[in-house]
């Protein structure tokens, strides 16, 4: 019984601590609320810092014999409703302020069920059997009566917020009227300065990522997008908060310039432009600095798929951020800096670890090939699961023995050595490793000669490396080229993506694209562009852009007969491939062959699907269908000119009627009825 007793103690003492525990909390201060439910939350808050001293009484007060489980069962309801009003406080203080306008149903709910409970927890509550005085005991009995009353009448938001908001979520406004729509919300929401974006930017994600019942891949574009006009507005109306992202940036004399970011130059959390773009497990691309905050805080899913990530490393996008350098160069713009990494990962492995690596390594340099073949699968493994290991196994000297085992006889022993070498290339500082040690021919050797899996990982492996533009001009010397077209002639599909990929990438530096195009690249990409399924479509169009800004590429393209397809692509295709077509057709209407691809592309009817990406394509799908839109209004006028021409040359050129013939311009003789000539009797 004395057990039992001690246990009720001790759930009634904890129930008692909760409850004080969660009243100081709210009491504690730093609840500011700036959204559409201020009124309602500070209301809250204000009832639940009124219990103070009942909570303060209540974890001092001796306890009066009673009843354990009565008394736990009195305190418990009211120390959990008061822990979901603490959450409620906690969500309305930091959630997205635009967020918790759209879910106002589910928001009041949430209110309407938190007070409903501590009405309920306090109604009839044993004050005398808990030692609590008569002058707190009044003051709770207030709180219980304003609860009662606020559980009787629901206080909804205010209406014009939430349909100033919807209407802009929906385009369902008059255009005259948004600025006063944008106006009116950014004072309500108190988003007016760089910070309060920003902050609002990443609660967005948050909040998305923790909502359910919709797509959230929905919501957070559409939201972010709505995020991004009151963005805009507000930096146009105040300069002197920073760079906007859709008004100025500094030129190279660093005088600020009127410019417009392309969307995908944007981070998705912060909306700014892109200093130093990662790509995470999911595929996207971020701020290094947004996403490190969004991992630290705890995040384990991605922002804007909100699929859970396997993990957390972050590969420099090098692609993204050369073109963000080219989009720069070419608006006259000062780049972007990169903020100095001073977070390098330094050797994390144990003695016990390293012991490991080095026996490991011991036995790749073993004559005995099965024991080399199971070091290199072991190797492969521990690079593969984690930063700290691939440094320390390049640290131990493993590239160059990886490296011999390119050129072993058993397929096995050489797949497992070129996948270690893929998935230690992840770590930045060793492809520099790497391809000092003279890896890329071993790599293409494995490319052009080894199993399925191993032709695969190497080609994965060069792409991994080409994201560092100084070695695409090493790999693309190599004959890597020549063997990536053909694996992704005869590869699997994920040998072709991964062929696809690494073609890309080192397609990207001009001198690799005669190459690629003397490889026959060119018609293999255009098969794939045909090809009924559809498989591979993205890498195929965005390879095919690149190739055609090459002269011997556009020859090679135009030879294919490929306006039709883009046409169609251009009228039906993903975004990304819209206006890939559209920036392949640009090449091909310039130069010697452009009549001809002019003429079969107005044959097809470009001008309806250019003029419809020009209005809502991607921000570069518009520019190519305004440029490629300006080149065929000049042929078509040009074309009139030459039919107008032509009509007038074919008038001139017809016989002249003759004029009509005068009564006295005829001879006399033709009157008189005497033959002119003799007759023959």
């Amino acid at each position: 019984m004395a057990g039992g007793d001690r246990r009720g103690e001790t759930t009634v003492e904890a129930a008692k601590e909760r409850v004080a525990a969660a009243v100081e909390a709210v009491a504690s201060g730093g609840w500011e609320f700036r959204n559409a439910y201020r009124r309602q939350l500070l209301a809250l808050s204000r009832r639940i810092r009124l219990l103070g001293p009942f909570a303060e009484e209540l974890r001092e007060a001796r306890r009066a014999p009673v009843d354990e489980g009565k008394e736990e069962r009195t305190l418990a309801p009211l120390a959990e409703a008061l822990e979901k009003a603490l959450e409620l406080l906690r969500f309305g203080r930091e959630g997205s302020r635009i967020f918790l306008v759209f879910e106002r149903d589910n928001v009041m709910k949430k209110f309407q069920e938190v007070i409903a409970q501590l009405e309920q927890a306090l109604c009839d509550f044993p004050y005398d059997k808990l030692d609590i005085s008569d002058e707190v005991r009044e003051q709770v009995e207030l709180v219980h009566a304003q609860l009662k009353r606020a559980k009787e009448r629901v206080d909804m938001p205010d209406d014009e917020f939430y349909n100033d908001l919807l209407s802009l979520y929906n385009k369902s406004y008059n255009p005259s009227a948004e600025p006063a729509i944008l106006e009116r919300l950014s004072e309500k929401l108190h988003l007016m300065t760089i910070t309060d974006l920003t902050q609002e930017s990443l609660a967005l994600h948050e909040m998305v990522a923790s909502g359910g019942g919709q797509d959230p891949g929905e919501h957070i574009e559409k939201m972010s997008m709505l995020l991004k006009k009151i963005k805009d507005f507000v930096q146009t109306q105040n300069p002197e908060m920073g760079p906007p992202i859709a008004s100025k940036l500094m030129d190279s004399n660093g005088d600020p310039r009127p410019v417009t970011i392309p969307d995908e130059f944007r981070c998705p959390i912060s909306l700014e432009l892109m200093k130093d773009p990662v790509i995470v497990a999911t595929g996207q691309t971020y701020e290094r600095a947004c996403i490190e905050k969004w991992l630290a805080s705890g995040h384990h899913t991605c922002p804007t798929t909100q699929q859970r990530m396997a993990n957390t490393t972050l590969t420099p996008n090098y692609v993204l951020r050369s073109l963000i350098a080219q989009w720069c160069e070419a608006n006259r713009i000062e780049p972007p800096k990169r903020l100095a990494q001073t977070n390098k990962p330094m050797s994390a492995c144990s003695s016990s670890e390293r012991a490991n690596i080095d026996a490991l390594l011991s036995k790749l340099c073993s004559p005995d090939p099965e024991e080399q073949r199971s070091a290199a699968a072991e190797l492969r493994l521990l690079a593969k699961r984690n930063a700290n290991n691939r440094i320390c196994i390049a640290e131990a000297g493993a590239i160059p023995l990886l490296l011999s085992l390119l050129s072993s006889s058993d397929l096995r022993t050489q797949e497992h050595a070129v996948t270690a070498l893929l998935n230690l290339s992840i770590h930045e500082d060793n492809k520099a490793s790497i391809i000092s040690c003279g890896a890329v021919p071993s790599i293409v050797h494995v490319l052009k000669n080894g199993s399925m899996e191993a032709r695969e990982n190497a080609a994965a492996t060069l792409f991994s490396l080409s994201v560092i533009d100084e070695y695409k001009v090493t790999i693309g010397g190599t004959g890597a080229i020549p063997a990536l077209v053909v694996l992704l002639s005869e590869g699997s599909q994920r040998g072709k993506k991964d062929a696809a990929a690494a073609l890309f990438n080192l397609c990207i530096y001009q001198g690799n694209k005669g190459r690629a195009i003397r490889a026959g690249l060119v018609p293999l990409i255009m098969g794939l562009v045909t090809n009924p399924t559809g498989a591979l479509m993205d890498e195929a169009m965005a390879i095919l852009s690149i190739l055609s800004s090459h002269p011997e590429g556009k020859a090679a393209i135009g030879a294919a007969e490929p306006v039709p397809v883009l046409v169609e692509m251009i009228g039906s295709g993903s975004p990304r491939n819209r206006e890939n077509s559209a920036a392949v057709m640009l090449h091909l209407c310039s130069g010697e062959q452009q009549l001809k691809h002019l003429t079969r592309a107005q044959e097809c009817g470009i001008m309806v699907p250019l003029r419809e990406l020009a209005l809502n394509g991607t921000e570069r799908g518009k520019r190519k269908a305004v440029q490629l839109l300006e080149r065929m209004s000049r042929f078509l006028v040009q074309q009139q000119e030459e039919k107008e021409a032509q009509l007038q040359a074919s008038a001139q050129a017809l016989p002249q009627a003759p004029e009509p013939v005068q009564e006295t311009d005829i001879p006399e003789q033709l009157d008189s009825p005497a033959p002119q000539y003799p007759t023959v009797a």
